[in-house]
């Protein structure tokens, strides 16, 4: 649409309001390279843009509906409350405020004021229905008088989320709100709010909900819900947003890798699913490994660099070259960056170990001439890695007589103390003639 991003930080609510959240907000949109026009770190012509500083314009407005008659004091008590809310749940009505406070008279107010209670501020909601069109869903209707009065102003003083938003929302003439489906409700709300002031209201779409494989709603129970955790999980911020890009979207060409402009150019709202889009990490990995492979080894190296600090190395002490040709021989045996640790650590011989499954492999007759022959050769070969690994695997094929799966696998066993893994010449040529010795002898014990 050619318009220009807003980021806003709401925080109006203080319990959920730290510093460090609002930090971390910052640092995971940026690691994502979703970058606003207008916001913290970039002033521009609609700020300030934390909701804690423009307190005064809501002031300013809640005054004006006021004036209006179009809100009043509610004196009643978050205990009052729930009592309400459970004696409709118990005659199996929808929980709703009943509009007690509503209709008070001033001396009820002053009796009630001066009881110490301090009062919220609740919006009239008309007895009317609210309708509005949703880029997606098309036609959207709710009853005003199922929805009950709400509050716009908490008794602290502060705004709440539906007032304080379609204030911003006008003062920083916003457009489009796009948001999730559990936002339906809310919308009805805000729309009672910019018909109240006057306002034009936004366009509004609202998109499915990211949902587990039970079909719940996304929670942490699922396992990883945040950037974040992904991120410190060793995702690519490409993998994650081109993953993210593609739920509860259809592209036509059936293409699933996606640049970030790539996927900008492709984007409708037309394309956009009512029903919920199921999260599925499986998914993710498969393109967070497909994208590991893609980048380019310097790239991939720097990237590398925390997990192999998490890992026990220190990636300064090491061979930059040496490093290099081991991460492109691993490479491609990557689903996250967090998996280095796992794969690097097969170069160093102490931290080689041989698991059940080789121990297994190795102990055949075969396996033991298989090794033997291999290593026999090997005490005496010279010439490059390259050179004497393929004479070797040539000498321990003719000198016991087998072949295929059954002459490599020993040797990879052998040589790296799993089954699995980088090509073999590749491993061999890193880890050099002599660790491969002390490797093959320690096999064959």
């Amino acid at each position: 649409w050619g318009g220009n991003l807003i980021l806003r930080i709401e925080d109006t609510d203080e319990s959920r309001s730290a510093l460090s959240y609002q930090v971390n907000l910052l640092d995971d949109l940026k690691w994502l390279g979703l970058n606003w026009d207008e916001g913290p770190e970039k002033d521009g012509v609609y700020g300030p843009y934390k909701q804690s500083e423009r307190l005064d314009r809501y002031s300013d407005h809640l005054k004006k509906l006021i004036d209006a008659d179009l809100v009043y004091p509610c004196y009643c008590t978050e205990e009052e409350l729930d009592e309400e809310r459970q004696a409709l749940i118990l005659s199996k009505r929808m929980p709703r405020y009943m509009g007690k406070c509503r209709n008070l008279s001033d001396p009820e107010r002053e009796a009630l004021a001066a009881q110490g209670r301090k009062p919220s501020y609740r919006f009239k909601v008309p007895q009317t229905s609210i309708e509005f069109n949703d880029l997606i869903r098309g036609p959207i209707k709710f009853e005003g008088e199922a929805m009950g009065d709400f509050i716009i102003v908490r008794s602290n003083g502060m705004p709440a989320y539906n007032f304080a938003v379609v204030i911003d929302d006008h003062l920083m003439a916003i457009t489009h709100v796009i948001r999730g489906e559990d936002h339906l409700s809310n919308t009805a709300l805000q729309i009672m709010l910019y018909r109240a002031f006057g306002f034009e209201p936004p366009a509004f779409a609202h998109h499915c909900l990211i949902l587990g494989k039970d079909h719940a709603k996304l929670s942490k129970r699922h396992g990883s819900v945040s950037v974040g955790e992904f991120r410190r999980r060793g995702f690519l911020p490409e993998a994650l947003l081109n993953y993210l890009g593609l739920l509860g979207s259809s592209f036509t060409d059936g293409r699933e890798v996606f640049s970030q402009s790539e996927m900008i150019e492709a984007f409708s709202l037309e394309r956009a699913s009512k029903s919920g889009a199921v999260f599925d990490e499986d998914k993710l990995r498969w393109l967070n490994a497909t994208y590991i492979r893609s980048l380019a080894t310097d790239d991939l190296m720097m990237r590398l660099k925390p997990f192999l600090q998490e890992s026990g190395f220190q990636p300064k002490t090491l061979d930059p070259q040496w490093l290099k040709n081991v991460i492109e021989t691993v490479k491609d045996e990557l689903t996250t960056l967090a998996d280095i640790g796992g794969h690097i650590d097969l170069f160093f011989d102490d931290r080689y170990e041989i698991s059940s499954d080789a121990k297994h492999i190795l102990d055949t007759a075969n396996a033991r001439k298989v090794v033997r022959s291999f290593s026999k050769y090997l005490a005496d070969a010279t010439g490059s890695p390259q050179e004497i690994y393929i004479a070797a695997i040539k000498h321990a094929k003719e000198k016991s007589g087998v072949k295929g799966r059954d002459l490599f696998m020993p040797v990879r066993a052998a040589l790296t103390g799993k089954i699995t893994g980088p090509e073999l010449d590749k491993i061999f040529v890193i880890l050099g003639k002599d660790s491969a010795c002390k490797r093959l002898k320690r096999a064959d014990k």
